[in-house]
Formats: structure tokens, C-alpha cells, sequence
């Protein structure tokens, strides 16, 4: 992908972000990489939305997160970004929000349990919570050891069966294969996150669904047999993943 078409994704799903309600004032943002070019395009830091343009998105090096011909500071965020990109290979697109809901249940140090379906097509089990950050990776390089304890977190687990984690007393990151999906599956974590609280509410004693129904949920459209939807070529295109 040429780097203007990379700017344009990564504006594009910065945008997403404010139109499905996930950031409020500049909280959020989106990223993509390029792993040929060893680039990763990111929002600038504290820009309103309103006022980015494609052009305003900036690149940094994927080794060395050194800006590249770039008069704007990239967001604040970037080395948490940086540290999942080298840690996951398969994702191309990382996107953090404080959205309500995600954030609350960051804010409880909790993991959401697998109360239904509706995550398991997404999740195979529960979205992860990181334990709290020490005071010593505090202080120093918060940034990147925010993602080093995400990737602590992930030890043994595939990243690409949990695409999202919940950082504690934080908020959630979530990824994809590209930025587009990675705010796809930001818009369908605070779904979940909406709805697991709104099971602890009804039934405060709610247990996870059955792992047969886990399995059956999530592989159908995520395993090596999956068989939800169409081939690829076949049909109208679409965007995100639609469960039914």
C-alpha cells in the first residue's frame, strides 16, 4: 500500500472512532503498518478530529518509532503501539480508546467473562484484563511497558482469537488484521463490555456459556473449517464481520 493510501486508512478509522462514539475530545487512536517499508502511521498527538486531514497523520519507524518528515508530534500512545506491532506479527492495525463501558470494566481490574455468544464470535473466551502496571514501569518508559504488560498478558494466548485487552485502571486496545478491523473490533468490544455488565446487573451470579458452545461460536467463523459467510469473491463486499 502506498503511504498516501496508508495516511488516508488511518484517517479514516481515527474519524470511525468519533462517529461510533468511542472517543470524546482527542482520547483515542488509530494505527496501521506497513511491514515491507517498516513504517507505522499514527493520529498526531492532542489534534482535535475535527481538524485532521490525511496528510496530518503521522509516520514513524517500526524499529526505532523515529518520526519521519513529520512536523507534528505522533500521539502519546505510539510506544504502546510500537510494542504490540513487533510482539504480534500477524496484526497490521491497533486502535485504544476510553469508551465507556471498556474502560469501566479496565477500571475494575476485571476480565469480561464470556456471558453469551455474542462474544464468542469474536473472543474465544474472555476479553483479557493486564495486571496493574508496577510503580517502577510507571515512572519510567510508561508507554512502552504498557505494552510489554499486554504482551505479558498474552503469553500463550493468540492474539488474533483475543483481538482486544483491557489495560487496568486504563482502557482497552484493540487490534485486527488491518486498522479497519481493528476498529471494528473496538466497536464490538464496547458492545460486550455493555452487555456483560448489563448480565452482572440482571444475574449477579451469571456464569460464562458452556465451552462446547464457545467453540462451536467462535470456530465457525474463525477456525481452519469455519463456514460462516461467503468465499472470498463471492457476494456484496462488506465491511467489518456481521455475526449472523
Amino acid at each position: 500500500m502506498k503511504l498516501t493510501e496508508l495516511k488516508q486508512a488511518v484517517w479514516e478509522a481515527n474519524l470511525r472512532l468519533v462517529r461510533e462514539g468511542l472517543v470524546i475530545e482527542t482520547w483515542g487512536n488509530a494505527s496501521a503498518v506497513d511491514r515491507q517499508q517498516g513504517w507505522v502511521v499514527i493520529k498526531p498527538s492532542g489534534v482535535p478530529y475535527d481538524q485532521m486531514k490525511p496528510e496530518h497523520m503521522v509516520v514513524v519507524r517500526l524499529d526505532t518509532g523515529e518520526p519521519l518528515q513529520s512536523r507534528l508530534r505522533p500521539s502519546s500512545d505510539t510506544p504502546t503501539h510500537l510494542v504490540l506491532y513487533r510482539s504480534f506479527p500477524e496484526i497490521g492495525g491497533v486502535v485504544h480508546t476510553h469508551s465507556l463501558y471498556a474502560t469501566a470494566w479496565a477500571q475494575a481490574c476485571r476480565p469480561i467473562p464470556c456471558y453469551g455468544t455474542t462474544q464468542a464470535d469474536y473472543w474465544f473466551g474472555e476479553v483479557p484484563c493486564t495486571r496493574a502496571m508496577k510503580p517502577s514501569e510507571i515512572q519510567q518508559d510508561y508507554e512502552a511497558n504498557t505494552g510489554h504488560v499486554i504482551v505479558e498478558t498474552f503469553q500463550g494466548v493468540n492474539p488474533m482469537e483475543h483481538p482486544a485487552v483491557l489495560v487496568a485502571g486504563h482502557g482497552p486496545f484493540t487490534w485486527g488484521r488491518d486498522v479497519h478491523e481493528a476498529v471494528h473490533n473496538a466497536v464490538v468490544l464496547e458492545f460486550v463490555a455493555r452487555l456483560a455488565s448489563e448480565t452482572e446487573r440482571l444475574a449477579p451470579r451469571a456464569r460464562p456459556i458452556a465451552r462446547p458452545l464457545l467453540e462451536k461460536h467462535f470456530l465457525r467463523k474463525h477456525g481452519p473449517n469455519a463456514y460462516y459467510g461467503q468465499k472470498e469473491g463471492h457476494g456484496p463486499a462488506r465491511s467489518g464481520s456481521p455475526r449472523s
